[in-house]
């Protein structure tokens, strides 16, 4: 099976990637759970052979990274700053419908406002309630080209679980833990130990449906915490197919409307179709955790995925690896925002954003570099060190 990757970018300079990965929940208490025992790589081939098309559920996310408290008002790059970064912060609520790879609707529920993006075959709606706004794109005809790997669970844990996984390398130790139980249904624990002391996370859990091998929970430990600073969750899950209606959106009356236009299909197809093959059988799964124990795997698939992209570097591989984008990525405008001071603090080499699982770096010249690595390794990164 082959899965699409993407960098995990710092949210206060991209906050386009926020839209990607942000929505969870803690573990449930519920009766123990006993499942027949299965190996790391029994668990990575039910991830891999899973193909869940159709689902309805509601997603938790629950976030303690030690991000500064940030004021929710402002206008231009600090308004937009802080709504990102707010996503990031507490918990959040939001309802997913899946309806095969071109019928999406995700709600995310704020406290006063409601926030919607919805697919329905090549139209793309995003809305906004609390300013009446809506955004509308058309994607490109992709008529006769090969289609790309299914994108329906973008918003899901299935889509967090697959940037983990991809991050996979012989300094990633892969184990089963204790059996437990997601949103009503019985799960296996497969967890990810770096074995590195270079990198801030401690360990990765992710909680693997033993019907469909889909991922219902994923908890992200920082390196000497006991609770996870980031959970993206199901607390409900029906596999029923939704209603056809509710992947029709047309805006409410009065609301702003504005039309964005997309690359070249051609392009957009090449880029879709590169990516990296997850283990589709048992024997495939069981052949990735022998290489990782014998260290004769290649860089990290995340880490190389980040490479392709136009004018990003990767430095290093796997959980230690940071990522550079160049200069002028970050425009004068926010190199001079209120909020850009008020959420980093000033180090030598720029101005840096710590939290508990991710460090980013921003210097004069607009360069980021983001990792999840200690400050000290950004910092000799943007020196060339």
């Amino acid at each position: 099976m082959k899965r699409r990757l993407r960098s995990w970018l710092p949210v206060a300079v991209v906050p386009a990637v926020v839209i990607v990965g942000v929505l969870t929940v803690p573990l449930q208490a519920g009766a123990a759970v006993d499942l027949p025992d299965k190996t790391p790589a029994q668990v990575l081939a039910m991830i891999g052979d899973s193909n869940v098309k159709a689902l309805s559920g509601t997603i938790e996310q629950a976030s303690e990274l030690g991000l500064p408290s940030l004021p929710r008002t402002g206008s231009g790059v600090d308004a937009s700053a802080s709504s990102a970064l707010e996503l990031l912060t507490g918990t959040h609520t939001a309802r997913v419908y899946l309806n095969g790879p071109d019928n999406i609707r995700v709600q995310v529920m704020d406290r006063l406002a409601e926030r919607d993006l919805v697919r329905n075959a090549s139209d793309i709606w995003m809305y906004n309630s609390k300013d009446n706004t809506a955004v509308h794109v058309t994607l490109p005809d992709t008529t006769g080209m090969t289609r790309p790997p299914e994108d329906g669970l973008q918003q899901t844990p299935a889509k967090l679980a697959e940037r983990m996984l991809a991050a996979i390398d012989p300094s990633t130790a892969v184990t089963v833990g204790k059996d437990t139980r997601v949103a009503g249904r019985t799960a296996y624990e497969l967890r990810l130990t770096p074995r590195t002391d270079a990198t801030l996370v401690g360990e990765v859990s992710i909680a693997v449906d033993s019907e469909t091998g889909m991922p219902l929970r994923v908890e992200v430990q920082a390196r000497g915490q006991s609770a996870p600073a980031f959970s993206l969750a199901f607390t409900k899950v029906s596999l029923e197919a939704p209603n056809s209606d509710l992947f029709d959106f047309t805006p409410p009356a009065g609301a702003k409307v504005e039309e964005k236009s997309l690359p070249d299909a051609s392009a957009l197809h090449e880029k879709a179709m590169s990516g990296a093959k997850m283990p589709a059988t048992e024997g495939e799964a069981k052949k990735l955790v022998e290489q990782m124990t014998a260290g004769q795997m290649t860089a990290g698939q995340l880490t190389n995925g980040a490479g392709m992209l136009p004018g990003v570097t990767v430095d290093g591989t796997g959980w230690a690896s940071v990522v550079e984008l160049p200069a002028g990525t970050v425009s004068a405008d926010v190199l001079a925002s209120p909020l850009l001071a008020q959420a980093t603090e000033r180090v030598d080499g720029g101005r840096l954003l710590s939290t508990a699982l991710l460090t980013v770096l921003v210097t004069a010249d607009g360069r980021v570099f983001a990792g999840s690595v200690p400050a000290a390794r950004l910092q000799a990164a943007a020196v060339g060190g």
